[in-house]
């Protein structure tokens, strides 16, 4: 399934509704199904049985420990395959789907309870301690290292991205995320990737100048980091890749699956998940140890090899971003999540 959090635009939406939860559905993924419409029209229409759906993400998380929210939903979508789900009505009358063109798209976790970011990908360490004349460190591959961001700052596809007034070296990051399912403490590498509800494109915006001050306090990154993450466009469960999945024995798995960044249409990046040294198991295990995990925390895998300009270096892509660039992530089967860089107090509504 590939989940999303989304407004419907124009006719048939009803505008006292706020963000509902949806389904990308069809080829290319060119439609949203209202889940609670389309439940609806399973109830009537197929004798689906009654079950209340939440309205947002993270409580659809935390619920479906005690009703099976998720084996539902997928029910739901049984029902509907084979179907014009765009001509199909739910209660009142509402339609079940809309096309892609007529709905916005949030985060598909717009409010995540935490976020963790990782430093999970070798080349790209290798390549920023490089650059500030460091070698690789044993404890590195020891543990895999995180910070916590501003989970108050998310964004979504197609949002309008505020620069920070203070930095002259705007930064993307190409990453993956996976969101956690299921509460959980001290939970075991073999155990991990069962927490995992689902993955999704992450942009770690970084403003590279104040994080450069900051990392020399040894403390951080902090205000490099904490105005920006963007996620989206959808929450896509884990059994969506199973074809590309790599065991890699115990330290658990990782996905065959290509990632690319563009700005303003031109590829800047390429890398691929399969390259994570440190796998989203391992990073469960480490962050669970002594502390609960609890349904709607996200996990970064930190920045893929190329993955950014400070990586790059702007001498060769042109400079760090500006106002106006549109930057596209694109990781296979996950989508592309697309925002375009604004100056404070410009973005859109």
């Amino acid at each position: 399934m590939k989940l999303v959090t989304f407004m419907g635009l124009g006719p048939g939406w009803d505008e006292k509704r706020g963000p509902d939860l949806g389904a990308l559905v069809g080829e290319s993924e060119a439609a949203v199904v209202d889940l609670r419409c389309a439940q609806s029209w399973a109830q009537g229409a197929r004798g689906l049985r009654p079950l209340t759906l939440p309205s947002d993400m993270e409580m659809l998380l935390v619920g479906n420990n005690r009703q099976p929210y998720l084996d539902h939903i997928r029910e739901v979508l049984g029902w509907l395959a084979g179907e014009d789900v765009l001509s199909l009505k739910g209660r009142g009358r509402a339609p079940v789907a809309f096309p892609l063109n007529r709905v916005r798209l949030f985060a598909p976790l717009p409010f995540p309870r935490s976020v963790r970011d990782f430093y999970a990908f070798e080349q790209h360490v290798r390549a920023a301690r490089a650059l500030r004349g460091l070698d690789m460190i044993p404890e590195w591959y020891e543990i895999p290292v995180f910070y916590f961001s501003n989970h108050n700052a998310i964004f979504g596809p197609d949002d309008d991205i505020p620069m920070p007034r203070a930095t002259q070296e705007m930064d993307y990051e190409l990453e993956v995320a996976c969101v956690i399912g299921k509460p959980g403490n001290d939970i075991p590498v073999e155990e991990a990737e069962s927490y995992i509800a689902g993955y999704m494109i992450m942009n770690d915006w970084s403003a590279r100048d104040l994080q450069r001050k900051e990392m020399k306090l040894n403390l951080g990154p902090a205000k490099g980091k904490d105005f920006a993450t963007s996620l989206g466009p959808a929450l896509v469960t884990p059994d969506e890749l199973e074809d590309r999945r790599i065991v890699r024995g115990g330290a658990g798995s990782v996905y065959d699956l290509t990632m690319t960044a563009r700005v303003n249409g031109k590829e800047f990046s390429r890398g691929n998940f399969k390259d994570l040294t440190h796998t989203f198991a391992q990073m469960i295990a480490h962050a669970s140890r002594d502390t609960v995990l609890y349904p709607g925390e996200v996990f970064g895998s930190g920045t893929v090899g190329t993955g950014c300009i400070l990586e790059l270096r702007p001498e060769t892509t042109g400079g760090w971003l500006k106002a106006g660039d549109v930057i596209e992530l694109e990781i296979e089967r996950l989508g592309v999540l697309r925002n375009r860089v604004v100056e404070r107090g410009k973005q859109g509504v």
